[in-house]
Formats: C-alpha cells, structure tokens, sequence
C-alpha cells in the first residue's frame, strides 16, 4: 500500500461508528458486525485507475465500527491456542462469562406485501381469535386480506410445523408469525435462542474458522442478541445487519452448530448484566474505545491491541479513488474538493475531517459522516489529494507545455505517459513544493497522455496534442513550406477561405522525401492556408493564413 502523510495532526476523538440499529448501551449507529466474513487469499497488486481531473484518495486499516470483538483476530488468536474464554476477555475487559435463561425470540426476516409461506410436513394457522386450522403440506401466500385457505383470519396469524417453515423459499425453524404493518406484513421467526444462534453465528463468521472462534462468536452473538431487544415492537430483532445477519436453516453448519452447543447459555456479564458485545470484522491492528468513537465511557469497550488481526484482508485496504467532484456533491459542497484536514482519535481513526472546496467553502464531518458518505471500509482512513492539469491541451510540435498539478498526504508520486499507439511507461518524478504544487515542462513528440502513478494508484488524466508544425511562404510561382516532423508522402492540402469564413480544398499534394511540398501558381488572390496530416501519432496541423492579392 502507498506510504500516507496524514493532512492533520492528531488532535481528539468523538466520531460515531458504523450504521445499523441502536445498540442498548451506546449511541445509535452502533451495530454487532459488518456481516459475514471470508478467509484471507493471496492476490496479485492491481492498478486501481480514476481518471477524473481532481481525485480523493483514501487507505485505511480494518473493516467496521471497531468496537468489541474483531472477528479476524480472533481468529488469529485461536489459531494461537487461546481458548473461547480468553478471546472474550481480551475484547471485552472486566466481563465475567455468566448464564443466561432459555427464551425465545422473535426475529423480523421479511416485510412484504405478500409472503409464500411452505411447509414439508402437516402445519397449522392460529388466528388472534385461538381459531387454528389445519394445512396441508405445501404453499399459501398471504397479502393484506390475511386470507388462508380460502378462510380470512384476524391478525396476528401464527403458523407452526414439525419441520421448519420456509418463508419465500428460506426455512427457518421456530413458528413465523404475521403481523400487518401498514401496507405491508411483518413475518417475524419466533425461534429458540440456541436454534437462532445456529443461523447466526455462520452467517457472521466462516464455519471453516477454528472452534474457539467460533465459540467467541456464539457467546458474543448470544449476548448481543439479548443485550439489544426492541421494546414496543411485534419483533426483538431484526434478521439482518441492523441487528445480526441471521440466515436460518441454510446458514448452519456442523462446525457453528458445535460451538453454539458448546457454548449454550454462556453470555457477557459486566456488573452482573449482560453486556452490550459489539463485534466486527477487522481492527486494522487496535479496536476503538466507545469513549473514542461515541463519547460515552462503556468500561468493557475500551481500545487493545489486536496483533492477529493482520491475518485479515481488510488489514490495510485501498487505495480507493473517487472523483473529488463528486466527493464534494456527497459532502454537500459547492465546488470540488480542494483540501481535507484530519484530526485523528486516541486508537487513530478519524475522529474529524475539515473538508475545503475549491471556492473556499468549508464543511466539518466526524470521521463516521465521511466513511457513510463516501462507503469507507472504517474510519481508520488517510486521505490524499491529486489534480492534473491542463485536461486537454494541443500544442504545435517542437515546443513544449507546462503540466501543472497539486498532490497532497501522498508521498513518491511520479509521473507516467502514454504516446499514441504505445503503452504506459515511467516518465518521471514530481517534486511538489510545500503546499504540494508542482510543474513539470513536457516535450512530447508525439500525441501522449500522461497521469500521476502512486503505488498502485493511476490518478488524473492530462491529454497533449501534438498538432504538426506547418511552414508556408508565397513565392512568385505558388507557394511551398516544409512539415515537421518530417513526414514523406503525408498529405499536403492548400485551403481558401470563403465569405463565410469556412476553408474549401482547392488543392492537394504530398511531402516529398524532404518533408518539403509546394503548389504551383499564379494563384487568385484572397486568404489561403495549408493543412498537412502526417498521422503517426501526430495531428494535422495548419500554417498561418496567408494572403495573396
């Protein structure tokens, strides 16, 4: 990954970690976990291109709010030899493991207008009334009318089976209940805890993980869970990602399913109480404190050391690109991005970021509004900025032409080129002054794009003309001129103005092997002008008007 410069000196924290529902001892924003992770693979670098005139560049460490359990460095750990028991302690200090009663829990996993509800085995619908009737097995659906079998019922409906119940195609165990909400229905899994947990704990982490990782898992899982019930709804938690990603009978695994058994009713105590166990995906190399990311002091949530967790993916990420224009839409600002001043928190994630605009305007974000806005794996981000200029530019050849530009929080950055009809080559390195300006004077030969290369970033896109360089002089017996660069047999053709200012052919030739060329006269008086297209990488190029009276 590139080296980084940060913008801004480290100076406080207070950023709000990543979105989802509201966890019960923190500020809402805070979820349990990014979603499932993958084992880490071995890939070759890949250039990462964008080639909008003015990037935002970002890297970073880890993935997710980085609170709690870092899920690949407990795996790192349990490949160490720690136990379930040590994992849990290390992320969330001061807890004790502790017991927790059997119950059920109601589950929301879909909201729909019409749900498909299927059953293998004989299953039966419970009305609000106590009516229940029995259903053969198959298929119903049922929309707004709450109509089964031909019956209409009074909601909530419940429907139970021996076997578990698929809702559109995905079983799940327990009874799904229906609830109207609205125009649409609520289809609420009202499932064990233990047979919950068998859904969840492999649809957040890799069954293929070692056991005691997935046993710190399923005690955090657990935990959570009942850590974060909704009050005042007909469901406790949501299927998803704004609770914990729970996928029913197809997620489960032998392996999940062992560490769910192993680990039945052990939750998270602090003070007695069950404790709020955030988790994540990826630390980056040390967890936040939720006194860093929300401002609230949770004893238990504190910042450590995380060694194993270079074993993720998502240890270091980026560079990612974006174009600073549409940075500064998503930012709100009025112009594009033309600075981005950090100040980072005690574990070095953003804590906030002054954002300039090239009018000068000026927005301030905590380090979450940014990584929300711009899709950021974390808030453990750098920022760096890059402009090339011109965009476009056509030049006459044999000269040369200034390629300005800004590069900022990035450091080893050159430049590359592209003649026409070759590949992408080094052309050089930048030394951008303090305030991160530089100039570079080109002499292309040819027509040649040229971009900033910084690691295995490609930013900003210049493209230089070069048009030919065309002489014409009037003599008594015509006109003749010479073409550069030296192009025998490239077309030569004489234009001649016309009251409406548009040029019309009125003759044609070519370069001889001098690169010379020439139109016999006398010729009629008015404006002229020559066009010579040598090709090659070259434009056609034209000779100053000429008038012959």
């Amino acid at each position: 990954m590139p080296t980084v410069r940060r913008l801004a000196p480290a100076l406080g924290a207070a950023a709000l970690a990543a979105g989802g529902a509201a966890a019960a001892l923190l500020a809402p924003g805070l979820r349990a976990a990014t979603g499932t992770t993958t084992a880490a693979t071995t890939t070759a670098v890949t250039t990462t291109v964008e080639t909008a005139p003015a990037v935002v560049a970002f890297t970073g460490h880890g993935w997710g709010h980085g609170l709690g359990l870092s899920q690949w460095g407990a795996y790192g750990y349990a490949l160490h030899g720690w136990t379930y028991r040590r994992i849990l302690a290390h992320y969330y200090p001061g807890t004790t493991l502790g017991s927790a009663a059997p119950r059920v829990l109601r589950v929301l996993v879909a909201s729909e207008r019409k749900v498909a509800l299927s059953a293998t085995a004989p299953w039966t619908v419970t009305d609000a009334t106590g009516a229940k009737r029995a259903l053969d097995p198959g298929t119903v659906t049922v929309g707004p009318k709450l109509t089964v079998a031909g019956a209409p019922l009074k909601a909530p409906l419940t429907f139970r089976s021996r076997e578990p119940l698929a809702v559109d195609g995905r079983a799940y165990r327990g009874a799904i209940v229906l609830v109207p909400d609205g125009s649409v229905l609520d289809v609420v899994d009202a499932v064990a805890l233990e047979q919950y947990l068998k859904g969840v704990v492999p649809s957040e982490m890799p069954s293929s993980w070692p056991p005691d990782a997935l046993a710190a898992q399923a005690v955090a899982a657990r935990s959570y869970a009942l850590a974060n019930l909704a009050h005042g709804r007909p469901f406790d938690l949501y299927g998803d990602a704004r609770s914990q990603v729970y996928g029913g009978v197809a997620a489960e695994s032998p392996a999940a399913t062992a560490a769910v058994a192993e680990t039945r009713g052990q939750v998270v105590l602090y003070g007695g109480k069950i404790a709020d166990t955030l988790f994540f995906s990826t630390s980056g190399g040390r967890t936040a404190s939720a006194l860093e990311s929300t401002g609230i002091d949770v004893p238990y949530l504190v910042s450590v050391s995380d060694p194993y967790d270079t074993l993720s993916p998502y240890h270091d990420w980026g560079p990612v690109l974006l174009d600073a224009a549409a940075v500064a839409k998503e930012l709100e600002l009025s112009a594009p991005v033309a600075a981005l001043d950090v100040t980072d928190g005690p574990s070095g994630r953003v804590s906030t970021v002054v954002v300039t605009a090239a009018d000068e305007s000026q927005v301030t974000l905590t380090g979450n509004q940014v990584r929300t806005a711009l899709d950021l794996r974390s808030t453990w981000f750098a920022p760096a900025l890059f402009r090339l200029q011109p965009v476009a530019r056509t030049m006459t050849y044999g000269g040369a032409v200034s390629l300005t530009g800004v590069v900022r929080g990035a450091d080893g950055v050159s430049l590359e080129a592209k003649p026409a009809g070759g590949a992408w080559a080094a052309a050089g390195g930048l030394a951008p002054a303090a305030d991160g300006a530089f100039a570079a004077i080109l002499k292309p030969q040819v027509s040649t794009s040229y971009r900033l290369a910084w690691g295995a970033a490609r930013v900003g896109l210049a493209r230089i003309t070069v048009a030919a360089r065309v002489t014409a002089t009037v003599t008594g017996a015509g006109v003749d001129g010479t073409l550069r660069p030296a192009t025998p047999g490239a077309p030569v053709e004489l234009q001649r103005q016309r009251a409406d200012g548009t040029w019309q052919a009125v003759g044609s030739t070519a370069a001889d092997a001098t690169a010379s060329w020439s139109f016999a006269g006398p010729l009629a008086p008015g404006t002229y002008r020559v066009r010579a297209a040598p090709g090659g990488g070259v434009a056609a190029g034209l000779s100053a008007p000429f008038v012959v009276s």
